[in-house]
């Protein structure tokens, strides 16, 4: 079979333009040409409607590519993928969305997207887009900037942070590899459930220990100052404020 691109969109309910996308980003192999004129066949279609039906399932473009790329992969890495996937939300909001409904200045975010903290998903329409986390984080750090850190220098310190934190999931990543993934041997149900179940403890874990060391050490300055009203006041605030652990 070899149909032009207008002939693939008719038979997938697709738009040229969206075919179009998709293969700019990776998702579908170029058609194949004869001098000026481009065909597509029954592998087009096949992948289309995997695209389709993946997208169906709340997957974002990111992650289908990730799977289609993953297709001689054993199951429980495929498992193990979707799971990953699994936890992000579809993409809902655009740049401009997302200032409007926070009122980040447009140049703190694009301050931010340029240090690379921030970086809008694209979702399965093609379009790139930011999550309700994205605008919950976003009106945390406009938090911080009303009451005066300044920008300059609180990205350097963000900047920091996160390549210390790439270094540190790297390595959890290989132990869950290596004690998790590995020891099931293969079974890719149990990997998928056992990375749903560890990632909420993980991430509970890492948030009280950081709380934990910015709440202590913020008081041993103000016990080491002297100002012991400000330390008492600051205590009973911390202890209302503190991260429980807890998951399910």
């Amino acid at each position: 079979m070899e149909l032009d691109v207008g002939q693939l969109a008719a038979r997938t309910g697709l738009s040229v333009d969206t075919i179009r996308y998709y293969q700019s980003f990776g998702l579908l192999p170029p058609p194949l040409r004869r001098g000026r004129r481009a065909f597509y066949g029954d592998d087009h279609l096949d992948r289309l409607e995997r695209i389709r039906a993946m997208a169906g399932r709340g997957f974002s473009l990111k992650a289908i590519r990730a799977l289609l790329e993953a297709g001689d992969a054993s199951e429980s890495d495929r498992m193990l993928l979707a799971a990953i996937e699994e936890q992000g939300d579809a993409p809902r909001y655009s740049s401009e969305e997302l200032i409007a409904k926070t009122g980040v200045p447009a140049e703190v975010l694009r301050a931010v997207e340029q240090a690379g903290l921030a970086e809008a998903e694209v979702g399965a329409d093609g379009r790139a887009g930011y999550t309700e986390d994205d605008l919950r984080m976003a009106a945390g750090a406009k938090k911080l900037l009303e009451y005066g850190f300044p920008l300059r220098r609180l990205l350097p310190i963000a900047v920091r942070y996160d390549r210390s934190v790439r270094k540190t999931v790297d390595a959890a990543i290989d132990l869950f590899d290596e004690h998790v993934r590995k020891s099931e041997d293969g079974d890719a149900e149990r990997v998928a459930r056992a990375f749903r179940e560890l990632l909420p403890v993980v991430t509970a874990l890492v948030a009280y220990h950081f709380q934990q060391r910015l709440v202590h050490r913020a008081l041993r300055r103000l016990k080491r100052s002297g100002r012991r009203r400000e330390l008492r006041r600051a205590v009973e605030e911390a202890s209302r404020a503190r991260v429980r652990l807890s998951w399910r």
